[in-house]
């Protein structure tokens, strides 16, 4: 007898009232792997509570690291007493972003074994250019029977370029970076908020980096790291995830601790769907009265629409006025949300890497899969607006990287609870 956690959720509640936003999955993981990289004391808050969080932590302290919990959303972590330089397949199987560990590793240690990452199946997200920049950066590494063997007496600084825009490469050439002997320059560097929020923290830990926020990223290597204190920025794409949820449904909520100027691409196109968007001190103030309309949709890198918003925006054309086209140019696999989106009486047609997206006048409630993470909230919105009873199955994916979804939504005026569903097998 095996038990799951599902989601049961009963269409046709409008929205209403305040949610608050927690803090960015994206941003949070790469800090708390910056730990790695001084002997000091850490302290995070606005850390969000959730499954790929506490793998990391997990990682941290099977690495050697002391991490303590202080209170919600607060954690410390001391890596003065580091004892293992290998991350196990068993940790890192289900969370892509432990690849984090590499770049610390290799600079402060000189060597570090990983194994390679998986995460959501969503394309094949290979770490090939991680490598290759590193190597570039002094190290030799080799990849033997399923992880990643680096060594490197001391790193020296060069010019890389990645040949394709990549967040976590980014994120772990700066770390290396940091530590490394002279100059490193990162051209065709990721942009995104989350990358901007990882530099200030090392800036705050004593890092010398400068370009952060924009392709060409400077990074002066120093002698130490030390210890410091950082709140993790909002999660940009779970408040972009309430504000499909609310042109879905209609209704008005106040959205509050985000920085609309990291999401502005989502704003524009949710805008154009016919929801009032109003910035108020943090917060926005939104409001859907009306059937939305529909809007095409092109994934690209920052500051373009993120491909991490890419499965709800469908879930809301689903349900709007008119015909829409979406483009994913960022992950190959990134439509598997599809099939279970049009069991619950969506009209949707895949070519390639295009899906053409035709409004229906109601989905109706049936029971779905989640598949990875930000399919799972395309499923929870369909259910908000479909008609009777949906039942979402595999929502751990879920609770990677959306703390206390059903809660919030409950809080909103939502028909949404959380249920263990008991199979046999």
């Amino acid at each position: 007898m095996a038990s799951m956690e599902e989601l049961q959720i009963i269409g046709g509640s409008q929205l209403e009232g305040d949610v608050n936003i927690s803090g960015a999955k994206n941003a949070a993981l790469p800090i708390l792997c910056a730990g790695l990289l001084t002997s000091e004391t850490i302290s995070l808050s606005n850390l969000p509570d959730l499954n790929d969080v506490s793998t990391t932590i997990k990682l941290l302290s099977k690495l050697g690291s002391i991490t303590e919990k202080n209170g919600p959303n607060k954690v410390s972590i001391m890596s003065n007493k580091i004892d293992n330089l290998k991350a196990p397949y068993e940790l890192v199987k289900t969370m892509r972003a432990s690849i984090l560990v590499l770049g610390p590793l290799l600079t402060r240690f000189g060597e570090a074994i990983v194994s390679m990452p998986g995460g959501c199946a969503i394309g094949q997200r290979p770490i090939d250019q991680h490598i290759k920049c590193l190597s570039a950066l002094g190290a030799d590494i080799r990849v033997e029977h399923g992880f990643v063997i680096a060594k490197a007496k001391k790193l020296k600084g060069t010019i890389v370029r990645p040949d394709i825009v990549t967040v976590t490469g980014t994120e772990n050439i700066i770390m290396a970076a940091t530590l490394a002997e002279g100059e490193t320059i990162i051209e065709n560097a990721a942009c995104e908020p989350e990358i901007v929020d990882l530099s200030n923290m090392l800036i705050k830990m004593g890092a010398n980096i400068k370009g952060h926020g924009t392709s060409r990223i400077v990074i002066n290597g120093v002698d130490k790291l030390y210890g410091a204190n950082h709140r993790i920025l909002p999660d940009r794409i779970e408040a972009g995830t309430f504000l499909c949820a609310l042109a879905a449904t209609g209704g008005n909520i106040r959205i509050n601790g985000v920085n609309p100027y990291d999401m502005l691409a989502t704003i524009d196109k949710i805008r154009l769907s016919g929801v009032s968007v109003k910035q108020d001190n943090g917060s926005l103030l939104c409001s859907m009265n009306k059937k939305p309309k529909s809007v095409n949709i092109v994934t690209c890198e920052y500051p373009g629409l993120a491909t991490d918003m890419q499965a709800q925006f469908m879930a809301l054309n689903c349900v709007s006025y008119g015909t829409s086209m979406i483009v994913e140019n960022i992950f190959e696999n990134r439509y598997l949300h599809v099939q279970e989106l049009n069991r619950l009486g969506a009209d949707i047609t895949i070519n390639g890497n295009s899906a053409t997206v035709r409004g229906v006048d109601f989905l109706s409630g049936a029971t779905v899969r989640a598949t990875d993470l930000r399919a799972s909230a395309s499923l929870v919105i369909a259910g908000l607006v479909a008609q009777g009873k949906t039942t979402i199955e595999q929502i751990y994916h879920l609770d990677r990287g959306y703390e206390n979804i059903e809660v919030k939504l409950q809080k909103l005026g939502a028909n949404i609870k959380r249920a263990t569903n008991r199979n046999d097998e």
